[in-house]
């Protein structure tokens, strides 16, 4: 079979298998997996259970519950599919299963899967349970082909992306349990993702003294003292802007605060606030000197206020993605195959997200981002109200990762 002969059948299978597909993802999205709380189990069940209807037999490891508590979340169980061929290289195909909480406005059950104007609606359609069927129908499509080919493929469908990926590549990776010579994750139609930001997150708690509110000053303030951190630390961002990063699609560093709580009552100096900072680093930077350029901001912001006494505990540390030389193969193909299936270049460029593809990388695999989704986070409606997948990307996308696994396991 010559190449061209391959692709078409590889489309053609995808096409007549495309309604299978759809009710595949449909049945994943409907298994909520909210993460907090993380109770991620569940689903991971569910995936091997539809994936066996297909003869693939996944191999699951559940976190110890331990750990997972430790962590903040609830329950996590990984999956491997492994599919041999013959010698040759292994090349991963990893997604995540656990999500962000649906949160308010939606015009869609966000676990209905239900489908309108050709896109599908729901939590984690776009990112990422799209790419647990994207992938999985890749491979299907290769294997009707009844080729000889060179190598493996395994699927990594895991459930620790949106807390950073420790317990789910890390773990993964950290156990030995795996070690591809090459990754594709999870990602959008429209670009290969070479590069990402890094992301660091802290927990800052302020401390004062409480005090009854008519005689405010027997207490120490702490939202005060909150205030004038915040204020230092959002100055912060007018300075970032200035640092601009060399990999085309990420601009600069920014810092937000996404969480904060305090006081106990309306009449009552608050003697505590917490606040949760994120701090979006560019490949360019080094993280330990950007975590101590942020304590050294709160500190001295801290000594302005008279009593204020801060504590602040890391959270989370990501490092950024750079490109690693071996992943040319992979950009190659999806560049060639996605402007041939999408009818426009697929550039290849960084993304100002922070994944646990970094994870791979930090492990020497070489690895890029691509999958089905829209041209931007934005349009996917991804972590906001109607995240949604046009149904048309994600037929596409299937066609493009078989055509890059037949080519690369020639």
């Amino acid at each position: 079979m010559n190449d061209m002969t391959a692709y078409a059948t590889l489309d053609a299978w995808i096409d007549a298998h495309f309604d299978e597909e759809v009710r595949f993802l449909q049945e994943l999205v409907r298994v909520p997996t909210d993460t907090p709380p993380g109770n991620n189990a569940p689903h991971a069940e569910r995936t091997a259970e539809l994936l066996k209807a297909f003869g693939f037999e996944a191999e699951k490891y559940p976190v110890p519950r331990a750990e997972v508590q430790a962590y903040g979340l609830e329950s996590i169980t990984n999956l491997i599919v492994r599919r041999k061929y013959g010698e040759g290289r292994t090349i991963a195909l990893n997604a995540h299963g656990d999500v962000v909480p649906p949160g308010e406005g939606w015009s869609h059950d966000p676990y209905g899967g239900e489908i309108v104007d050709g896109k599908i609606y729901g939590r984690a359609t776009a990112v990422s349970k799209g790419d647990f069927a994207s992938f999985s129908f890749a491979v299907r499509a290769l294997e009707s082909l009844q080729a000889q080919l060179k190598g493996a493929v395994e699927l990594h469908f895991t459930y620790d992306e949106e807390f950073g990926g420790e317990m789910g590549p890390g773990w993964l990776l950290k156990n030995k349990l795996t070690q591809p010579d090459l990754m594709m994750a999870a990602g959008f139609s429209y670009e290969v993702v070479t590069a990402h930001n890094g992301c660091l997150q802290m927990e800052v708690t302020v401390h004062g003294k409480m005090a009854h509110a008519a005689i405010p000053d027997t207490g120490v303030d702490a939202l005060q003292g909150a205030v004038a951190i915040l204020n230092a630390l959002y100055a912060q961002n007018a300075l970032y802007k200035k640092v601009t990063s060399d990999v085309a699609g990420i601009q600069h560093p920014y810092l937000n605060v996404g969480r904060i709580e305090g006081g106990t009552n309306t009449n009552v100096v608050p003697g505590k606030v917490v606040f949760k900072l994120d701090r979006r680093m560019i490949p360019e930077e080094n993280p330990v000197e950007v975590e101590k350029s942020i304590r050294q901001v709160i500190a001295d912001a801290a000594a302005q206020c008279k009593g204020i006494t801060v504590d602040i505990k890391r959270i989370l540390l990501a490092n950024s993605m750079r490109p690693l030389a071996g992943n040319k193969p992979l950009v190659d193909a999806i560049q060639k195959h996605g402007e041939q299936l999408f009818g426009q270049p697929i550039p290849a460029m960084g993304t100002p997200l922070y994944t646990d593809v970094r994870l791979y990388g930090e492990a020497g695999i070489p690895g890029v981002i691509y999958g089905s989704g829209p041209r931007s986070v934005l349009e996917s409606h991804a972590k906001r109200a109607d995240e949604r997948l046009d149904l048309a990307d994600l037929r596409k996308a299937t066609k493009v990762v078989a055509r890059v696994l037949y080519d690369l396991l020639q």
